[in-house]
C-alpha cells in the first residue's frame, strides 16, 4: 500500500533546522514496517540527515557550506534572483532533496543520533513544500 501526503514547512532563516518531530506530527500513525520516502520540492533547500543533540553541528554545516560555496562567486552567471540564489542551487544539489528512511515498529527507524533537517539556502526562502510517501 502506497500512501501520500503534502508537508507545508512554515518559513525558517537561513541555515540548518531540524525538523523530524514536525515531520513525525505531521505524518500520523505509521505502519508496523514500511520506507518513507521525503521529496522536498524547491531547488534552494535540501535535506539531510545528521546530529539531533548538538545544536553546533547545524552552526557548523552552515558556516562550512558558506565558506565552500560563497556568494558573489565571479563564476556565477545566474545572479539576477539574488547573491544568495546560486549558491543555493550548488548545495541544494550538494545535499539533494530526498530522503528515505525505513519505518520500524510505527517508528522512523532512525539511529540514536539522526535527526532530519531542513537545509534553507536562501536568506528568505519562505514557505517549503515536501511530499511524504510512505510505502508498506
Amino acid at each position: 500500500m502506497i500512501q501520500q501526503k503534502t508537508i507545508y514547512l512554515p518559513h525558517y532563516q537561513r541555515g540548518f533546522h531540524l525538523i523530524t518531530s514536525k515531520i513525525v506530527n505531521e505524518l500520523g500513525e505509521l505502519p508496523a514496517n514500511g520506507m518513507l520516502n521525503l521529496l522536498l520540492q524547491h531547488t534552494s533547500a535540501a535535506l539531510t540527515l545528521n546530529e539531533n543533540a548538538d545544536p553546533d553541528v547545524r552552526i557548523d554545516l552552515e558556516n562550512f557550506t558558506n565558506k565552500l560555496i560563497p556568494e558573489n562567486h565571479p563564476v556565477y552567471t545566474h545572479t539576477f534572483e539574488g547573491s544568495d540564489d546560486m549558491p543555493a542551487h550548488i548545495k541544494a544539489s550538494l545535499f539533494g532533496t530526498s530522503l528515505t528512511i525505513p519505518i520500524s515498529n510505527h517508528s522512523l527507524n532512525l539511529g540514536t543520533w539522526q535527526g532530519i533537517y531542513l537545509c534553507e539556502f536562501r536568506n528568505r526562502g519562505g514557505s517549503r513544500k515536501m511530499i511524504a510517501t510512505i510505502y508498506s
